[in-house]
Order: C-alpha cells, then sequence, then structure tokens
C-alpha cells in the first residue's frame, strides 16, 4: 500500500493523526500504541469538524508539560523504553535526530546541547510516535506528498517571535519543493516537517494509484480556506515501482573486522535500506571488504559522516541509481504453531512471490522446540492452501524481545 499526502494547507503533527484516523485508523489502536511510551500527563481525543464546509477528524492531545525541556538523548530513551514495534522506533527516533540537527544548525550549537522545548514536549512524541504507529498500522510502506505551502508573517516560539516558515522547518524542508502563502499563517510546523520528510520519499503530483481510503485530517486554525490535510491510501497503479537511490560505497582493507558489525547496525539504525559487505582483492594483493549502502538519496550525506567516523576510510563513492520493486504486503496465516506471517510480492493482480517472516518462524520454533524449516514449511504450506486469500498482518518486529 502506498500513501499519498495533498498537503494544500501544510500539515502538522496533529492533522496527520487526523488523516491517519480519518482514513480507517482505529483510535482505541492509536491509543493502544501510545500506551507503551513511559510518558503520562496527556490525553488523546479525536472528533468529527467541518472546515470551511468540508468534514475532517480533528485529533488533539492535550498534555499537561507542553512546556517541558528535553535533549535528544532524553526523548530517545522514552522511546527506546517503548517495546515499539522496531521499525516504528527507528522511523520516530530518526525523525527526533533531524529535528535536533536543524535546531542544532539554526541555534549554533551541538546536537548535544538541543533542548527541544515545545517540540520534546509530550504532545510532539505522541504526533511522532503515533504517526509512525498509524502508518503501519494502515499497511502504507511507502510516502509521498505534495508541494508544500508555507505560509507567512509570525509566530511564537520558546525562543521569541519567528519568521514563518520557522527556522527548523526551513532546514527540515531542505530540498523539498515549497512555496509561499497563501495565507498569513504557520501551515507546515516543525514538527509535520520532521515527520513528512522523514516517512515521504518524493514530492509532487499524485502518483497513478488505485484509491483504497481517503482521510482529511483537520488542524487547529481557522483559516480562509479548508485547514485540512488530505490522505490518499492505495496501491500503485504501475505494475513495477521504480525508486532513485544512492549507492554509497567504500573499499577497507586496514579495519578490525570487529567493528563491522556495529557499523552495520549504525548504518541501518540511521536510515539505510541495506547494507551489505563482499569480500574483495585490492592493490598488492590485499584481501579487503567492499562495504555497500543502499539508502534514499536525502540520506547520503549523514550515512557518509557515519561511515567516515566508525571506518578507517579515506574517501566514499555515492552513485544514483534505479531500483525496481514488486508490490509487498504482509499477510497472516494460521498453523499449528500460532500466527505467522508471510511478505508477499506481486506483480500487478500476480502473487510471484511469498516468504515467511524469519523471525515470526524462528520465536514459534523455539516455544515449541521443533526446527525453524519446520516452522518456515507450516507457514509455506498454508498459505499456499489458503491460495493467497489471506487477511493483512502487521509489519514484523512488534515483539521487542528480537
Amino acid at each position: 500500500m502506498i500513501g499519498y499526502l495533498d498537503c494544500f494547507s501544510g500539515i502538522s503533527g496533529d492533522m496527520l493523526l487526523g488523516a491517519l484516523v480519518d482514513a480507517g485508523l482505529a483510535v482505541d489502536d492509536l491509543r493502544s500504541d501510545l500506551a507503551r511510551l513511559p510518558v503520562s500527563g496527556y490525553e488523546l481525543t479525536a472528533e468529527r469538524v467541518t472546515k470551511c464546509g468540508l468534514g475532517g477528524t480533528q485529533v488533539r492531545v492535550k498534555a499537561e508539560d507542553t512546556q517541558a525541556r528535553r535533549g535528544l538523548s532524553d526523548v530517545l530513551d522514552v522511546i527506546s523504553r517503548a517495546g515499539l514495534d522496531p521499525e516504528v522506533s527507528r522511523s520516530a527516533e530518526r525523525t527526533f535526530r533531524r529535528l535536533a540537527e536543524a535546531e542544532a544548525r539554526v541555534h549554533s550549537t551541538s546536537v548535544e546541547d538541543v533542548h527541544f522545548h515545545e517540540i520534546g514536549a509530550v504532545d510532539a512524541i505522541v504526533d511522532i510516535v503515533g504517526a509512525f504507529c498509524g502508518l503501519r498500522r494502515l499497511g502504507i510502506q511507502e510516502m509521498r506528498a505534495s508541494p508544500l505551502p508555507l505560509g507567512g508573517g509570525w509566530v511564537e516560539s520558546a525562543h521569541g517571535p519567528l519568521p514563518v516558515p520557522a527556522p527548523a522547518t526551513v532546514e527540515l524542508l531542505k530540498g523539498v519543493p515549497a512555496y509561499g502563502g497563501p495565507v498569513e499563517a504557520e501551515l507546515v510546523t516543525p514538527t509535520g516537517a520532521a515527520i513528512l520528510t522523514t516517512a515521504c520519499k518524493t514530492f509532487g503530483p499524485m502518483p497513478a494509484m488505485t484509491v483504497r481510503k481517503v482521510g482529511l485530517g483537520a488542524g487547529r486554525l481557522d483559516l480562509p480556506q479548508p485547514n485540512l490535510l488530505r490522505l490518499f491510501v492505495g496501491e500503485a497503479a504501475q505494475r513495477q515501482r521504480e525508486q532513485h537511490l544512492a549507492l554509497i560505497e567504500t573499499n577497507l582493507d586496514n579495519m578490525n573486522p570487529e567493528l563491522f558489525g556495529h557499523l552495520m547496525d549504525q548504518l541501518f539504525s540511521a536510515g539505510a535500506l541495506d547494507v551489505f559487505y563482499t569480500p574483495i582483492v585490492m592493490k598488492k594483493s590485499r584481501p579487503a571488504t567492499l562495504v555497500s549502502v543502499l539508502a534514499e538519496p536525502a540520506l547520503a550525506d549523514s550515512l557518509c559522516e557515519i561511515i567516515f567516523r566508525d571506518t578507517t576510510t579515506l574517501g566514499i563513492r555515492v552513485t544514483e541509481l534505479a531500483r525496481r520493486c514488486l508490490d509487498r504486503e504482509w499477510r497472516a496465516v494460521e498453523t499449528k504453531y500460532g500466527r505467522l506471517r508471510v511478505k508477499v510480492g506481486s506483480l500487478g493482480s500476480e502473487i510471484v512471490s511469498a516468504a515467511p517472516e524469519y523471525e515470526d518462524c524462528r520465536q514459534a520454533a523455539k516455544a515449541h522446540g521443533v526446527p525453524v524449516k519446520t516452522v518456515y514449511e507450516a507457514a509455506q504450506s498454508a498459505f499456499r492452501e489458503a491460495d493467497g486469500e489471506l487477511p493483512l498482518a502487521e509489519p514484523p518486529g512488534s515483539d521487542p524481545s528480537l
């Protein structure tokens, strides 16, 4: 499933939550996911409202500590202790890291010295974590968005009055198509910009897609235009999705092999789509390792910085390439070892691959005292017997102990 955000009146964290709920995300499920966070003193509500005659859902997060000061390490600790789906945790952590980096650049300080003020408060944590929980719940695996209207005028912040768009928002939106106006108001908040640019890979017109759901999330301001964020959810119309990625590579012939595991963890945590190592032979017949990283082009700079810091390399090659992918989704099968997930790849309406989720099989095998391959084969058999007509399942990784 793909999602497209039509940001004709901008975006904020609560507008995105409203759009997700309006598109079918159950509020109770959202509250259940957020209850994992080790924070309190907030209330999440959702209600139907109208904006200039158009209906939508307004989600509000009423928090007691809206001016709490938290540093990046404090926020990351809150997220890590929640036991969330690993992909949700990584996305939320990446969003807050990008916020911290933007604030540090704006205020000429270090990331470690940044205190988030408003965006480190409970309501911002709920907005960001809730957004990625909602995308997972709705089965949205790829996000795109329209160009962004930024508004104008001034906005009050913990630092005093700031021009719209706020400086941190400008930092976060570098490389994203945007335009001024059409009203004197803050249409894109720093939190909204951080979530959007972390979740969305491309920006432009709505792609060819078969729309299954539409959700409208309402903002708090009353504007001369409908203050709504529109979310389209459906399947891509094209038979093969094409992604434009960056291939980041370097050759290492003088690095301690024990450090490669940590490097891979760091790169995946920073948003790499894939990391792999290839044994090679370099000049003077030296055995070496080719480090290859696939990532969204926007992440190339930050991933290169990790490689420079955590390896012995003096140079990195970055190449842009295109990758074509099958449409992918998760399906659930019932076996005597429990409910297992299967990753299904489709070419149009034709299923061309189906692979049981390894971590599910490993956990079930451990619980029942049988080989992993036995559970794997049971999942494959159950999928074949159901002929692919199975309910959608949540993405892997719901067990935080894995």
